[in-house]
């Protein structure tokens, strides 16, 4: 083998860290700016006189283009463009974010979050697929070092549009677009082209990328199903319970920031350990344990139902890298079309599943409805078994 095809070899096998943690950054920076939303939504209702309903709609309408991720996926497969759509997404998302205060009319801001939406899109989907190019063998680590910058970028978002606003007022809002310029340009720098990653493969569809994966992805969606529960009810209603248990919104809040702390934590351990001790296996135990901790969770008080909180952060946000390690070493021929399949039934089994979850509440309970989110729980872990190498 000649020497620059041994060089060639041997950096696709190891762990590129610059590319990916700028890969990692550059989706803190993006998520950042789709979490401005919610923390300026009062100045918005107030200044357009929105009705609460017609707020809601807004976060739905900004995740609709997700349901043409297989259809993204597969334009940056047939065109090897999912280097491009890496560099540009940050600033094409940033640039509506960054006025939403200053939409003149509720159809505009309609107008604004749904591009935003697709620019989501265009970046999720094939951001996964180039980490994992650049992770070699080590593709676990690599997708817990992206969902890292996901998830850190909501827990400071709020933080950045408040302070964005106390300092240039809603009318300037939009110079906070610099910090995803700068973004983009560094990753036109880092994501150097390489005749691997920009081949194209002009024959490719759904069908086939589906067929590649399926193994994988089938039991998969059962896993999806059964976490979803446990996600949503979790993530969407545990400040509202620990709020109705104590009649503190403090302690909700403070509740929720533990529950998303120590997810960081499971996503940063539980890629990295899949690569050492097999994707099934890590899966395996996450799901094995989220169910028990969100019983105890719901059945206890005190120290044993903080120590169960902080152990569900842990385990049930972190099977998300695991998860798209898995996808991404199996699809070899359309690895962003396979990730937009992935995510796509991400969303829909996610949506439905916060639905159920407030409807069980809402008939029986809060407390009942993380129970049956733990029972729903249990059952990955068949899927699970089923999943083949």
């Amino acid at each position: 083998m000649p020497i620059s095809d041994k060089s060639t070899a041997l950096q696709a096998s190891e762990f590129q860290a610059s590319r990916v943690s700028m890969i990692a950054f550059a989706h803190f920076v993006h998520d950042l700016y789709t979490s401005f939303l919610a923390p300026l939504l009062p100045l918005i209702i107030e200044k357009l006189s929105l009705t609460l309903s017609q707020a809601g709609l807004l976060s739905t309408v900004m995740q609709i283009p997700s349901l043409a991720n297989p259809f993204i996926g597969l334009f940056a497969d047939n065109k090897g463009l999912a280097r491009w759509l890496v560099i540009l997404a940050p600033t094409l998302t940033a640039i509506p974010m960054s006025v939403i205060g200053i939409a003149p009319s509720y159809g505009m801001l309609l107008v604004l979050v749904f591009v935003a939406g697709i620019s989501v899109s265009l970046f999720h989907v094939p951001a996964p697929v180039t980490v994992a190019r650049y992770s070699g063998n080590y593709k676990g680590r690599g997708m817990s070092f992206f969902m890292v910058g996901g998830e850190l970028s909501r827990t400071l978002g709020p933080i950045v549009a408040v302070a964005g606003v106390s300092v240039l007022g809603l009318a300037h809002f939009h110079f906070v677009v610099v910090l995803a310029l700068a973004t983009s340009v560094l990753l036109f720098i880092t994501l150097e082209p390489t005749q691997a990653s920009t081949k194209a493969k002009p024959r490719g569809s759904l069908a086939q990328a589906y067929k590649e994966v399926r193994h994988v992805l089938n039991p998969l969606a059962g896993v999806l199903v059964a976490r979803a529960m446990m996600h949503g009810s979790m993530g969407m209603f545990l400040t509202v319970y620990v709020e109705q248990a104590t009649g503190s919104l403090w302690l909700g809040g403070t509740a929720l920031t533990l529950y998303e702390a120590t997810g960081v934590a499971g996503i940063l351990s539980a890629g990295i350990l899949s690569d050492r001790l097999g994707r099934k296996r890590v899966l395996f135990w996450a799901l094995a344990i989220a169910p028990v901790t969100i019983l105890l969770f719901a059945k206890t008080t005190g120290v044993v139902q903080i120590l169960s909180l902080l152990i569900t952060g842990f385990t049930v946000l972190s099977t998300t890298p695991v998860m798209l390690a898995l996808v991404q070493e199996n699809a070899r021929k359309s690895p962003a079309a396979a990730n937009g399949l992935f995510m796509m039934l991400s969303f829909a089994v996610r949506s439905l599943a916060v639905v159920a979850a407030g409807a069980i509440a809402d008939v029986f309970g809060m407390t009942m409805m993380f129970i049956i989110s733990a029972m729903v729980g249990f059952t990955a872990i068949p899927f699970l078994i089923k999943l083949k190498k």
